[in-house]
């Protein structure tokens, strides 16, 4: 083999592809991946505070069910009332979670499911209603014998969930919002309604029971006749309401 052949079979070296120092070639896909994580995250959080908004728009107007955990936590206070605030954080709990899987279109087309939940709700916030408007000073000192978490829970949990209204808005107002929410924001506003109940029952509780260290056995009882009122105008609402629907 001649010299010139030898030197012309070695292949020449491929350019040296070693990045100069200060190069950002090799930060710059670093930057983006950080980037887009960090995108990510900003959209997250920014589904959960708007779920934490419109699920404390839709609980902080009164309602039966505030009324009814407000009063709780006046009758029986911390840390009884709690099961109240366990009841009820548990019940819109579960309200949020159906109308994220699209529950409100069932209670739609389920015929008479309407007429029946109004019937029941009004009926049953009219006792609730009456038994407060019946409250008296022996009857606020013996309160403490009949109380048990089961039946603080199941109260809260009928109060919650016998109401249309209630579930109309939790149900079909929240789930309609959750499934409007692009598919990875939708768990992170689910979150934020749903924190927003447990935070509402919580501060409901908390400040019924500060309220309760200064009343006395007589506006105890005028607080739960005031509380019965309220409960018969939204018993008459639903009333109202069932009556018109079968028409």
């Amino acid at each position: 083999m001649s010299v010139r052949k030898a030197f012309s079979s070695v292949k020449p070296a491929r350019p040296d592809r070693t990045i100069p120092l200060g190069s950002t070639d090799a930060i710059d896909p670093l930057r983006g991946r950080l980037r887009r994580r960090g995108s990510g995250g900003a959209r997250v959080t920014a589904a959960f505070l708007t779920g934490l908004a419109l699920g404390f728009a839709l609980i902080v107007p009164i309602g039966a069910q505030n009324v009814f955990v407000f009063g709780q936590g006046v009758a029986l206070g911390m840390p009884r009332a709690l099961w109240a605030v366990l009841g009820a954080g548990l019940c819109d709990t579960l309200l949020i979670v159906l109308g994220a899987t699209g529950a409100s279109a069932l209670l739609d087309s389920v015929p008479g499911l309407r007429p029946a939940m109004l019937a029941a709700g009004a009926l049953f916030l009219a006792y609730l209603g009456i038994r407060s408007l019946r409250a008296t000073p022996a009857a606020i000192e013996d309160q403490s014998g009949d109380w048990s978490p089961a039946l603080t829970m199941r109260r809260t949990a009928a109060v919650s969930l016998l109401n249309p209204h209630a579930i109309l808005d939790t149900v079909g107002v929240l789930g309609a919002a959750i499934t409007a929410q692009a598919a990875a924001a939708r768990p992170a506003f689910a979150a934020g309604a749903v924190s927003a109940s447990w935070m509402w029952f919580l501060l409901l509780a908390g400040a019924a029971t500060a309220m309760r260290r200064v009343m006395t056995k007589a506006r105890l009882v005028w607080f739960d006749r005031v509380s019965g009122v309220i409960l018969l105008v939204f018993a008459v609402w639903l009333a109202v309401e069932f009556v018109q629907v079968l028409r």
